[in-house]
This record gives C-alpha cells, sequence and structure tokens, in this order.
C-alpha cells in the first residue's frame, strides 16, 4: 500500500475490513449486514415475508448502530477535553469490538437460530465495530471515501470517468484525484468481501482473525500529513 502511514493508508484498512466484516457476517448470521444499515432493511423485509431466522438482529441493527455513533462521538469530545488521542483510542476500542465478534462467533458459532442470545450477541458486538469505524472514518477522515458506503462511491466514480472522458472539467486534477481515492476505496472493499467469503468457505468464523489483525495494525498506525 503506497504512502503507509498516509490518511489514504488507513482509509484503505478500513475499507477492507469493512468488506471482510460485512462479508462474515453476512454469510455467518443469516444476512445480518454489520457494517452498513441499508442492507438490513432489505434482510428485514424479506424475512418477515419468509419467516426466516435473523428479524430480531435486524430490527435492533438500526438502534445498536445509532447508540454506538453516539457514544462514539461522546467519547471522542471527552477525550479531546482532557488532551487524550482520540483517533488511536476509539481505533483501540474497536479492535477490541472485532476481537469480542470472533472470539464469540468462534465459541458459539456456527448458528441455526440467529435470533439466539448468542448470535444475538455475537452480531451486535460486529455491528458496534462497524458503527465505531463509520463514526471515526466521518470524523476523522471526512476527505477520504467512505470506507462502507461503495454505492455513493461507485456513482461518483462513474460520474468522475466519464467528465475525464469527455475532457473540459473544471478542474481535472482534482477530479483524477478523487477517482483515484474512489477506485482504491472500492477496490480494498471488494477485496476485502472476496477474503472474508474464500476464508468462511474454507475456515468458517476463523477468518475474522484476518479483521482483528487488520484492525489492529489500522489502530497502531501513526498518520502522517496527506501529501
Amino acid at each position: 500500500m503506497k504512502n503507509f502511514g498516509s490518511p489514504a493508508a488507513l482509509a484503505g484498512l478500513l475499507a477492507f475490513n469493512g468488506g471482510f466484516v460485512d462479508t462474515a457476517g453476512f454469510l455467518g448470521l443469516q444476512g445480518l449486514f454489520t457494517a452498513h444499515v441499508t442492507g438490513n432493511f432489505v434482510t428485514l423485509g424479506a424475512a418477515l415475508i419468509e419467516g426466516s431466522h435473523g428479524i430480531v438482529g435486524k430490527l435492533l441493527a438500526l438502534p445498536e448502530f445509532i447508540l454506538v455513533v453516539a457514544l462514539a462521538r461522546l467519547a471522542g469530545t471527552a477525550l479531546r477535553r482532557h488532551g487524550a488521542p482520540v483517533l488511536p483510542t476509539l481505533l483501540i476500542a474497536k479492535v477490541l469490538l472485532l476481537a469480542a465478534f470472533f472470539g464469540l462467533a468462534v465459541g458459539f458459532g456456527p448458528f441455526a437460530n440467529a435470533d439466539s442470545p448468542a448470535a444475538l450477541l455475537t452480531g451486535f458486538s460486529g455491528i458496534a465495530a462497524m458503527a465505531l469505524q463509520n463514526a471515526v472514518h466521518r470524523v476523522h477522515l471526512a476527505d477520504q471515501p467512505p470506507s462502507t458506503l461503495m454505492t455513493g462511491s461507485t456513482t461518483q466514480a462513474t460520474i468522475d470517468l466519464v467528465d475525464l472522458m469527455l475532457g473540459g472539467t473544471p478542474n481535472d486534477a482534482a477530479t483524477r484525484m478523487r477517482l483515484r481515492r474512489l477506485a482504491a476505496s472500492i477496490l480494498y472493499f471488494a477485496a476485502g468481501c472476496a477474503v472474508s467469503a474464500l476464508l468462511y468457505w474454507k475456515i468458517g468464523f476463523w477468518g475474522l482473525a484476518v479483521s482483528v489483525v487488520v484492525g489492529a495494525v489500522a489502530a497502531m498506525m501513526r498518520l502522517k500529513p496527506a501529501t
């Protein structure tokens, strides 16, 4: 990864983990999206119609996501007020949540019923980790593409690509830079999805160890100014 230690490198690691954890949760928790809430509305509707498991987790995913983001904001404000490092502290907290997700998934999974207490606790750990990641990214990496929302990134990347092909954009250099960042984010997210799916197929929830390692690397990074 180019310029390791840059905001773009950290955003790339977060995007990889976003795809990785979301895929593992979807495969192992009967369609639960841990990294974003939009998909849970769709799978909740499907579960209600089909009468399948996982309804409770999908219903509670949104309020939990909102609660964790709010707590992250409050924690960041408190840390800043006391002169403590905000970004590293929150990233370490995310690693602990990922470790809990990994440990619970391996210890209690696979889950025949995604609405069982053990499955719900496991899913809530993954959702909390990804909600915290989203909050951290929005506040501390606001100039980088989102690490979990690929629909908007793909739309903007397509628009930028067409504009560059047509020529005559007001600022070609800025458009090219944005396109590179968007393309990298999409690539890292897709790579996380692919690696997660392969590992889940081969070793089940044990593959979540990768997300803990990647999260730990991100938490240990000390950001350099963007160039």
